[in-house]
């Protein structure tokens, strides 16, 4: 797969802090230009070379001193926004879903001059560099410094549980209809699940796109479609409060409790446990589905009730549908799938945490030994084969001739 993808799609023109922003080539220096220019709308599934602006989008954290007050955790997490412009969240105590972070939650906005960007809108200023943010109060004076921070899913590399069914391991697309593998074993959107299920417990692992120049839906747009009914959406969140179309939201119906996106080009999961609505005989709906989503190891969604079909979903009926990993025209990327059906399998733990070195070491022990024997059946059905195609020697032609009068006896 391409590292950009260019569509030919359009959006329209973004104002931040009252600076128009237009179409550039990627490398080049952000170049003001006049209302009503269009940016080219762009998607990167690799780290752009070049781009400032991704080199700073991120999370930060650290410790703020004001006054005499005791030092505090502070986040931040920063997006950019289209050639050069850039939106922050501050967060007093951390970042979300860490423990200690508080509901209070300050919008900045700022603009990136070479390699670094101040930050406005806060109590404090903020200059924002590749590795850190420098905090200092309104006399030039030093109170804080917030440091990059690289966070990961606890349940990125779950390994399916005793009786699940892995739907993708980057082998091959056995498991799914329509579905498109990258040359370098992802899962590409568009792809239905095969086999059906009721009620169950999915791990999906996915990746949205790098779209500085796109909002909304049309930033790493995707969804999990839970009987081609309800969707989880998958969005470019990162950066955003909770959103009601967001990513982790039941689309259409319900946002998340809290916005656990990273940012574009990290790998994330969705850990999701789905009860199917229950139906008399005559047709009607006795009981609806349930959803319950862990993002990034956070819940999001807690056994919410749905009330009907999300969004574009299928119709409610009886009957069941299969799971969808919608094509939105977005390149989000996904792996390491696998799912219980909980209508076949005792109930295990879930989510699953991420496997431990020892159970990693296991597994690849466990596929080395099968791989060996495969190959040691491979090795003796080839050499059975070739001494059934070996040509008779005299001998044998021999001894059968003297044995066949015996026989016929």
């Amino acid at each position: 797969m391409k590292n950009i993808m260019t569509i030919q799609l359009r959006v329209a023109v973004i104002l931040v802090a009252g600076i128009a922003t237009s179409s550039i080539a990627w490398g080049q220096e952000p170049a003001a230009k006049g209302i009503g220019e269009r940016l080219e709308r762009v998607a990167y599934t690799q780290p752009p070379e070049g781009d400032l602006d991704y080199e700073l989008l991120g999370e930060f954290v650290g410790l703020v001193n004001v006054g005499d007050k005791p030092a505090e955790p502070l986040g931040l997490q920063l997006r950019p926004v289209g050639l050069g412009n850039f939106e922050a969240l501050q967060f007093i105590g951390g970042l979300p879903g860490q423990e200690g972070v508080q509901s209070q939650v300050l919008p900045l906005l700022g603009r990136r001059f070479e390699d670094y960007l101040v930050l406005s809108g806060g109590p404090w200023v903020i200059v924002v560099e590749a590795d850190a943010c420098r905090l200092s109060d309104r006399h030039g004076n030093s109170i804080g410094r917030l440091e990059r921070i690289r966070r990961g899913s606890p349940t990125m590399g779950a390994l399916p549980p005793t009786g699940a069914v892995v739907l993708f391991d980057g082998t091959n697309t056995a498991q799914f209809v329509r579905a498109r593998m990258t040359d370098d074993g992802l899962l590409m959107p568009g792809a239905d699940v095969l086999p059906m299920f009721q009620d169950f417990n999915l791990h999906v692992e996915f990746m949205v796109p790098y779209m500085p120049n796109s909002t909304d839906q049309a930033r790493g747009n995707s969804g999990c479609y839970l009987l081609s009914r309800y969707e989880v959406q998958i969005l470019d969140s990162f950066g955003e409060l909770p959103t009601f179309n967001g990513a982790s939201s039941l689309y259409r119906t319900k946002p998340p409790d809290v916005n656990m996106s990273f940012p574009p080009l990290v790998w994330q999961t969705y850990d999701i446990k789905f009860t199917s609505p229950r139906w008399g005989a005559d047709g009607a709906k006795l009981q609806s589905a349930r959803i319950t989503v862990w993002h990034n190891g956070v819940k999001t969604q807690d056994n919410f009730e749905v009330p009907n079909k999300t969004g574009a979903g299928q119709e409610e009926a009886p009957t069941l549908l299969p799971i969808r990993f919608q094509d939105h025209r977005d390149p989000v990327l996904f792996r390491n799938i696998w799912i219980v059906d909980r209508g076949l399998v005792d109930f295990s733990p879930f989510p699953v945490l991420s496997p431990t070195p020892e159970e990693l070491a296991a597994v690849a022990a466990a596929k080395a030994q099968a791989a060996a024997q495969k190959l040691e059946q491979e090795q003796a059905a080839q050499a059975a084969a070739t001494s059934d195609s070996a040509p008779v020697t005299d001998t044998a032609d021999s001894v059968i001739g003297e044995t066949q009068p015996s026989e016929a006896n």
